[in-house]
């Protein structure tokens, strides 16, 4: 989604919220961190091919490690 204008941006989390409420489940590769995470209930992050951490979207976005590697913060 990084290369999408801001409307086609929130049009695109707007159809992922809409067909993930239809109950129907999303496999969502993204580099934009933040949003992907906001969306996610499950997140996992790859390090060489590996998961390296796994959780809820909300867990990962309070993790230190996801915060320093992804986030710089």
């Amino acid at each position: 989604m990084a290369d999408l204008d801001p409307r086609e941006r929130q049009a695109a989390v707007d159809l992922i919220k809409q067909i993930h409420g239809a109950g129907m489940t999303i496999l969502l590769v993204e580099q934009s961190v933040v949003e992907a995470l906001q969306l996610a209930d499950r997140g996992y992050v790859l390090q060489t091919g590996k998961i390296i951490l796994q959780g809820t979207g909300q867990e990962l976005l309070k993790s230190d490690l996801v915060r320093q590697a992804y986030l710089g913060m």
